[in-house]
């Protein structure tokens, strides 16, 4: 899938009833889905729940549902998917950890969604995983807990936007309506966090911060 036409002529072929373009749609988006699941998948379940069966189920549901959303569309597609993956996400939270789903290891997003958030410590990983070599592997543990705790000191709000941006590759206007903002105050806080985000690489020396999100 090239460019927005395309994924037009698909959507409009599933409204039809074409599940083939149906299961091209939701392909396209697979990875971006998958990397959302890992950064808000609870620490607790890695290992133990593989994100490829959360998008199996987040399928299933797309193809029971997905009518009804043709019929009155709310939402660009993609951020109805991505709404519908966070419900089988939290679905599952509730069917691994039950009442643990209070501790403050399940923190709730602030937006409407109110899908799980990205903890600082998958976002700290994500992040020396980007901007660490495999030779410093055994100095990462000891930084990715500075980093961390550095990006605990982050307005929640400021931390979902970075997320948003650079790890699901929103842009500012879809940043804004999952979070209820105005895009210029999207815009704002994206801004606000990468200064901030850029003070926490300084402040890690282990860290190149020259592949850092701009």
């Amino acid at each position: 899938m090239t460019n927005s036409s395309e994924t037009e002529l698909l959507l409009a072929r599933a409204s039809a009833g074409d599940n083939r373009a149906l299961a091209d749609l939701f392909e396209h988006y697979r990875e971006r889905l998958e990397r959302m699941v890992r950064l808000r998948l609870d620490r607790r379940l890695q290992g133990r729940l593989d994100p490829a069966d959360v998008l199996q189920e987040v399928y299933l549901e797309l193809a029971k549902r997905y009518p009804d959303y043709a019929a009155e569309a709310s939402l660009p597609f993609y951020l109805w998917l991505r709404m519908l993956t966070g419900q089988k996400l939290v679905d599952q939270h509730r069917r691994h950890l039950g009442a643990k789903m209070r501790d403050a290891g399940m923190e709730v997003s602030l937006h409407r969604a109110g899908m799980p958030q990205a903890s600082s410590a998958s976002l700290a990983e994500m992040l020396l995983g980007r901007l660490t070599s495999a030779s410093r592997v055994a100095i990462r543990t000891e930084t990715r807990i500075r980093v961390q705790e550095a990006l605990n000191t982050m307005d929640p709000i400021d931390r979902e936007v970075l997320v948003l941006r650079h790890f699901e590759m929103l842009s500012n206007e879809e940043t804004a309506r999952v979070l209820n903002l105005k895009t210029s105050a999207a815009s704002n806080r994206h801004l606000r966090a990468l200064k901030r985000l850029k003070e926490i690489l300084a402040e890690t020396p282990l860290v190149d911060d020259r592949s850092a999100p701009r």
